[in-house]
């Protein structure tokens, strides 16, 4: 077995430095999942984490993204805490089905042990999964490379508060894998995607979706003291399915690094601080005021409140 590398002293410092807690008491938590939410649709997001109506419901496509997840990361950790050569000597496959079969009973039991998928479908997107890692493992080092590279972590928290007059609103988040490059004293943040058949142009454009990764980069730089210029992002898709007949040649793996300079990150934070002040008091209560929908085609047609029209009567499905 490969000797660990010498981990620098900037990465020992993140690693070791506590993270807030969030006294729930007293105090709010926000999400990137809850501002892309009230962004597409404030009443939706006031039923759910306001209301406290909606209960999330299981899917084969939440269990097979969580089991993929994992395993990639452990993969990852491997490669950057021993060695790519020891990472391709675990048995990734076992590794996966294992976590893919845990997860679903986990779910399942969460779902009052009512089945969510079938034989038929659980073997398709177990397969699917396969040959994902088939290809991670075969790209490893174009993806993954090891020169000066260091794993800060995986599932490193964030929690901080992004306004101090809010001190009782916490925005809090996990980054899928953190990695620090060494001879430029630079940081990566990367986050896991599974997709269907990867992102449109349309959705890579989707300045919503880009502000997961561009907030993260945001509050890494504040909560661990990083220079912000310092920090690079990524989405790393993986995709279940390529499309069939295309001219071009297609990958399993797409890598999306959306514009996060000055200009970026403002709008990102100015959207999280408009989100704040338009749903809290500065106690951290909620205000009591009404949220109005705002219906579209695909936000109501997966909508959970779609069919109860006493909660929502404005959906278009």
């Amino acid at each position: 077995m490969a000797k660990k590398k010498k981990i620098p002293a900037i990465v020992k410092q993140i690693q070791k430095q506590p993270v807030n807690e969030v006294n729930y008491a007293t105090q709010k938590s926000i999400s990137y999942s809850q501002l892309s939410m009230y962004t597409n649709c404030p009443h939706k997001w006031s039923l759910q984490y306001k209301d406290g109506h909606y209960t999330s419901e299981a899917s084969i496509h939440m269990t097979f993204g969580t089991a993929l997840h994992e395993t990639l990361q452990h993969y990852i950790t491997t490669i950057y805490e021993i060695s790519g050569a020891e990472a391709d000597r675990i048995d990734l496959e076992a590794y996966f089905e294992e976590r893919f079969r845990e997860t679903y009973l986990k779910d399942y039991k969460s779902n009052k042990k009512v089945h969510f998928s079938d034989p038929v479908q659980m073997k398709e997107f177990f397969e699917d999964g396969l040959e994902i890692i088939k290809v991670v493992k075969k790209n490893r080092g174009g993806h993954f490379g090891k020169r000066g590279w260091y794993l800060v972590g995986c599932e490193v928290p964030i929690i901080l508060t992004p306004l101090p007059q809010f001190n009782n609103v916490l925005y809090k988040g996990y980054l899928d894998v953190v990695l620090y490059h060494e001879p430029t004293n630079s940081f990566k943040i990367l986050d896991i995607k599974t997709s269907t058949k990867g992102w449109s142009d349309y959705e890579k454009k989707d300045e919503t979706k880009q502000f997961q990764l561009i907030l993260y980069k945001y509050f890494f730089a504040k909560q661990f003291g990083v220079e912000i210029d310092k920090i690079d992002i990524e989405f790393f898709i993986v995709k279940r399915k390529l499309w069939e007949n295309s001219p071009y040649p297609l990958s399993r793996i797409q890598e999306f690094t959306p514009a996060s300079g000055k200009v970026k990150v403002n709008k990102a934070v100015n959207a999280v601080t408009s989100f704040i002040e338009g749903v809290f008091n500065t106690n951290g209560s909620y205000k009591d005021i009404t949220h109005e929908p705002n219906p579209s085609l695909n936000g109501c047609k997966f909508c959970p409140f779609k069919e109860n029209k006493e909660l929502c009567s404005k959906g278009l499905i």
